[in-house]
């Protein structure tokens, strides 16, 4: 994950919704064409669910997950313990470069300035590897609309000021082609869909706790507001998420996948 400033994060909410969370990494590394990367680096990766994806596809690669924060790395060492954990920020590319796959899952969404990011990132892919990455599309989902709703109005207005998502600006996938197909041998583009079936309006509020909500809940001092204003969303989301016959939520996830190859090993 990147820290953005924001409160740390906790794994244990995270992992609750790991099939989901881990799915798209399964995706994506399963469409990376490469036979036998040497080294691998997974940016931003959380609790390690994603870089045991990598490990379990390439047992013979040096794997290495790097994440800034160390609530994460700590239940990565705990559950992976036989893998390399390093605490750092992607953005400051400290970690040295011919890798053989630069990979990320769900994290550059935290991340600064893309335009320049991505290519410092594609710098550090080594001849015949290649850089894989998979965005959320927080953007597209309902629940923005019902976050900006209660930020807009009553007892909230002006006290969550900053609208982190507005700021990022979900990038269309052809930015990235745009970016990488005058550096790359070849660039592979999708999105896909995801509906989760949850057991509840309030099991989509636990899901986005840690990813889309975290950067409106973080500017509350006070957990008991953090409490009233997650309420308030959930209140607003009821009607987005609506209940199926069976009292189940269908929470759609859009994302955004990315793979570019520096020639072919």
């Amino acid at each position: 994950m990147n820290d953005c400033g924001m409160r740390g994060w906790d794994p244990d909410a995270y992992l609750r919704f790991d099939r989901e969370r881990t799915r798209p990494a399964v995706d994506l590394v399963a469409r990376i064409e490469l036979s036998e990367p040497v080294r691998i680096i997974d940016l931003g990766c959380g609790p390690g669910n994603s870089t045991r994806i990598l490990a379990e596809r390439w047992p013979g690669s040096a794997v290495r997950g790097l994440d800034s924060s160390e609530e994460m790395l700590r239940r990565a060492r705990e559950d992976h313990p036989g893998l390399e954990w390093v605490h750092g920020r992607a953005e400051d590319l400290g970690f040295g470069s011919g890798y053989s796959l630069v990979f990320s899952n769900a994290a550059l969404q935290w991340m600064g300035d893309h335009g320049t990011l991505v290519p410092r990132l594609w710098g550090t892919v080594g001849e015949g590897g290649a850089f894989a990455a998979q965005i959320p599309a927080f953007e597209r989902m309902p629940f923005l609309d019902a976050a900006r709703e209660v930020m807009g109005g009553g007892r909230w207005r002006g006290r969550v000021r900053r609208d982190f998502w507005e700021e990022k600006k979900l990038n269309p996938i052809g930015f990235y082609y745009d970016l990488l197909a005058p550096l790359a041998a070849e660039v592979v583009l999708w999105e896909t869909r995801y509906i989760h079936v949850l057991d509840s309006a309030e099991a989509v509020m636990a899901f986005l706790r840690t990813a889309a909500l975290k950067p409106y809940l973080d500017q509350l001092e006070d957990g008991a507001e953090r409490g009233m204003f997650e309420a308030d969303v959930l209140e607003a989301c009821r009607k987005r998420y609506p209940a199926r016959g069976d009292g189940k939520v269908l929470f759609p996830f859009e994302r955004q996948f990315i793979i570019a190859y520096r020639g072919r090993s």
